[in-house]
């Protein structure tokens, strides 16, 4: 990986980034699916939109309008302490990212009154519209960012959608979704969309290779991530081998629960799901997606298929909040190899 653990701007979210910048609008919704890179352009135009010095053309023309990355706007947002930049998103990806927590959610969690939250709290909502009527601090405007937008329930959304009719002052938002249809209609109306470009899979594989993986490397998770860029990377952050993926179908096969030893119930669901995917796009002829025809065993009837991915689609409603993650766990490869064993 690049160093102190940063990752290098993909050149399509630069590319993007650019084309957005050149267009005006106080909201913007980036759509797309998960893997793409929707934070990181959100983050890109909230930086540029609040940074002090922005780059000019002739100083950098691919990257006209960008943000410095070296103002002390620029600093305050890397270090989280920006006075006029609002992050809206779960508890639990503020916390993975860096992002602090209001006092009060951070005592109640302390506190163990509560867990941190898997979807954005309309409480968090009202200190954001709190924060869109103050005055900027440092006379650039003022920017939320709200990710992923899906996390919204509708009394949240609702809030939101107030101030996205009427913004006050100089604000802008950024919406950033990987299941944009799942947000209310009226939203998706007072928002510029963006589709996020799907980069061609050499560029995909230059640009992992860049982060330090070796080409061998970078196409394996590319593969188990769908093509899927950003996904990619962090597959091969988590300290998964690209030998311990392709090895999986066979190990489900032979029912060897210390293959999934390491993962959470739903990351387990999803790389289950991957594999029932494939076996049905084989049953029918088609190529599989996301491991290599080699590594894929027998292909089950599509009858016990069609069930197993039925199954795994009801496991996945509960696999944030499993009753035992061990037994789930168990469960779900004794399910796996009776599929795969399977004659009807």
């Amino acid at each position: 990986m690049s160093a102190a653990g940063a990752t290098a701007l993909a050149p399509w979210i630069a590319a993007q980034r650019s084309r957005l910048l050149a267009q005006r609008g106080h909201a913007w919704l980036l759509h797309g699916p998960s893997g793409l890179g929707q934070y990181a352009l959100g983050m890109e135009l909230v930086r540029a939109w609040l940074c002090d010095a922005p780059i000019a053309p002739g100083d950098a023309p691919a990257a006209q309008g960008a943000a410095c990355g070296q103002c002390g706007s620029c600093h305050a947002i890397d270090v989280r302490t920006h006075a006029d930049l609002c992050v809206l998103m779960p508890e639990v990806q503020m916390m993975a990212l860096g992002w602090p927590l209001s006092e009060k959610a951070q005592a109640e969690i302390d506190d163990k009154k509560r867990k941190p939250s898997r979807e954005i709290r309309v409480d968090a909502m009202r200190d954001a519209l709190e924060f869109a009527q103050r005055t900027a601090g440092r006379g650039r405007g003022k920017a939320v960012l709200v990710y992923p937008a899906e996390q919204m329930n509708q009394i949240t959304a609702n809030a939101l959608l107030k101030t996205l009719e009427e913004p006050p002052g100089q604000i802008r938002f950024v919406l950033a979704s990987e299941a944009a249809h799942l947000l209310l209609p009226t939203i998706r109306s007072r928002c510029l969309g963006h589709a996020m470009v799907w980069p061609a899979s050499d560029r995909m594989q230059a640009w992992l290779q860049a982060q330090g993986l070796a080409p061998e490397a970078a196409a394996s998770f590319l593969r188990a991530a769908g093509g899927r860029p950003d996904d990619a990377l962090a597959l091969a952050q988590s300290g998964r081998s690209p030998q311990a993926w392709a090895s999986l179908p066979q190990a489900m096969a032979r029912g060897e629960v210390a293959a999934l030893g390491d993962w959470t119930p739903a990351q387990a669901i999803t790389a289950l799901q991957k594999l029932c995917h494939d076996l049905l796009a084989a049953s029918v002829g088609a190529a599989p997606r996301y491991f290599a025809p080699a590594d894929l065993p027998r292909v089950p009837p599509l009858a016990a298929l069609t069930r197993w991915s039925r199954a795994l689609a009801k496991a996945a409603r509960t696999a944030d909040h499993p009753f035992n993650a061990g037994l789930m766990l168990e469960a779900l490869v004794a399910q796996a190899r009776n599929t795969l064993h399977s004659k009807h």
